[in-house]
């Protein structure tokens, strides 16, 4: 019972402290979360989990920012995902979960890599950029949970600024979110895990909008960035060391 009361305890701290950055900032809801909810919950669970909380915020978040959505630039970028969200899900299903584990580490770290050196590739412009993004984005939220740094690579290199970025993430969200739990389907989780799971959102949204008038917009980044590569390596070293 303790074992249960402190896994509970640790998923409930994760997604609450997870939704409150997603809400100040689109995104980082998977970066921040993934990592805790893969060794608590298993890969699969844990990626599912993920998958429908930062789809569920994403909506929440959306409702007063709506307006500013680029249709446009959107449009590809889900389609896009929509085509690859099922192979990312085919991916893990065959994958042993060491492997898993390593891969979830890998795309994780290196992804948090690229948005941390402000990597400006060419290729990740226009209507061919956007479709690549979302193409690799609908295939690493399926098959990790962490769909948004394609995403983030695509709006740095458009050079969109914060006000538009927010709203576009939070629509771009939804969709592959919603993409990847109708392919995954919803995670099987105790009763009281889904209570934990429900208030430490509900409670990380509260936190998150609080903060957002208080908190720069540059240290929330650091932040998430500095909690996603230390749980990146984290999975990828426990993946690595269950291989041997």
């Amino acid at each position: 019972m303790a074992g249960a009361g402190a896994a509970e305890l640790l998923l409930g701290g994760t997604v609450v402290v997870a939704a409150s950055v997603q809400w100040l900032t689109g995104m980082g809801f998977a970066l921040i979360a993934v990592p805790v909810l893969v060794l608590t919950l298993g890969p699969a669970q844990g990626v599912v989990l993920a998958n429908c909380a930062a789809g569920v915020i994403s909506i929440a978040g959306l409702a007063a920012g709506w307006r500013r959505v680029r249709i446009g630039a959107m449009v590809p970028l889900v389609i896009a995902a929509a085509c690859t969200v099922p192979v990312g899900s085919w991916a893990a299903a065959r994958l042993s979960e060491p492997v898993l584990l390593a891969g979830i580490g890998t795309l994780v770290t290196f992804a948090v890599a690229l948005v941390m050196a402000g990597a400006r590739i060419p290729a990740l412009t226009g209507t061919k950029g956007a479709v690549t993004a979302g193409a690799v984005g609908g295939f690493m939220n399926s098959a990790a949970g962490v769909g948004g740094p394609p995403y983030s690579l695509y709006a740095v290199n458009a050079g969109w600024p914060v006000h538009e970025f927010v709203p576009n993430a939070q629509f771009y969200g939804i969709a592959v979110n919603v993409f990847s739990v109708a392919v995954n389907g919803v995670p099987r989780l105790s009763g009281p895990a889904w209570t934990v799971s429900v208030a430490a959102m509900v409670a990380g949204a509260l936190v998150g909008r609080a903060l957002a008038p208080r908190v720069r917009e540059r240290a929330v980044r650091r932040l998430i960035l500095a909690l996603a590569l230390a749980g990146g390596c984290s999975v990828l070293v426990k993946g690595l060391l269950e291989m041997t």
